[in-house]
């Protein structure tokens, strides 16, 4: 089991409620271009999983990080190589955009 907490995406919207500026998070998209090209959300920072490594210097170590990804598996692997580089505020979006289009945009497509 993992030690990076999770939120749903209706967990997400109700801690950091949409156009609420204050303590914003970085929802870090881990999907493939490819991916973005059928389904995307805007405001996102993406940053493919493989990409990771060499683009750690992106991500703002003070703010909160949220990876999603299409399911939350590849995000929670992101996740949790975040938090063992030291990024102490991780979050992974359990069920990813998936979920997100089931709970809280039915617009975005499902793939």
């Amino acid at each position: 089991m993992s030690g990076v907490p999770e939120l749903t995406p209706s967990d997400f919207c109700e801690r950091w409620p949409p156009g609420d500026t204050d303590d914003a998070p970085i929802l870090l998209d881990v999907r493939e271009p490819e991916e973005l090209a059928i389904a995307r959300v805007s405001g996102v920072v993406h940053i493919p999983m493989g990409e990771i490594p060499t683009r750690l210097d992106e991500l703002d170590r003070d703010r909160h990080i949220v990876c999603m990804c299409h399911g939350g598996v590849r995000s929670l692997r992101v996740a949790e190589f975040l938090a063992a580089n030291g990024y102490e505020r991780v979050f992974n979006l359990t069920g990813g955009i998936d979920a997100s289009s089931l709970q809280i945009d039915p617009g975005i497509p499902r793939y």
